[in-house]
């Protein structure tokens, strides 16, 4: 049970007005992420910073490389073409998310749930939200998602965001 004291620093954290972290994978839930944090941050006038870790994952082996011309480039060219598609498909799906235009892009190397960590508190931000899957599948059961771990470790609020998934 919290004591009063950490129950009073809960609260505090709640009303910081810091900016608001998205950690992007590119995928449907990372998009779906994305647009519950445009409407967060909307409401409260927070800056939205869209977050990828550039990592070489075990579990997706050339993720980076998925083009020929890409197979001599470095990963945080790749990477950084892929935020700005990324971010450019999202605007143009949905022109009526105004705080689309405003994301703020940020792209570092290493990984993702440590980075995630560091970068949300160097930011000091109020929020970071993820996406529910990511590219995980039979490892999230065994090894435990990032996001689970990005929420365990948090010292401020997590939210994670599932894409609707089509119906069978």
């Amino acid at each position: 049970m919290a004591t009063i004291d950490e129950t009073t620093d809960m609260v505090e954290s709640l009303d910081r007005s810091g900016p608001v972290l998205v950690a992007l994978d590119f995928t449907p839930d990372s998009q779906a992420a994305l647009l519950w944090a445009c409407r967060y941050g909307r409401s409260f006038h927070s800056r939205i910073l869209a977050l990828h870790v550039i990592h070489d994952p075990g579990d997706a082996p050339g993720y980076y490389r998925k083009a020929e011309e890409d197979l001599l480039r470095p990963l945080e060219e790749v990477a950084a073409d892929m935020m700005k598609n990324f971010l450019a498909d999202m605007r143009r799906k949905h022109p009526g998310v105004d705080a689309l235009k405003d994301v703020e892009p940020v792209l570092v190397k290493g990984i993702p749930a440590s980075r995630i960590l560091e970068v949300a508190k160097a930011e000091d931000v109020s929020l970071i939200v993820l996406g529910s899957q990511g590219r995980t599948g039979l490892p999230h059961l065994l090894l435990g998602s990032k996001a689970q771990r990005v929420a365990q470790l948090a010292p401020m609020p997590v939210t994670i965001v599932k894409a609707p998934r089509a119906s069978d």
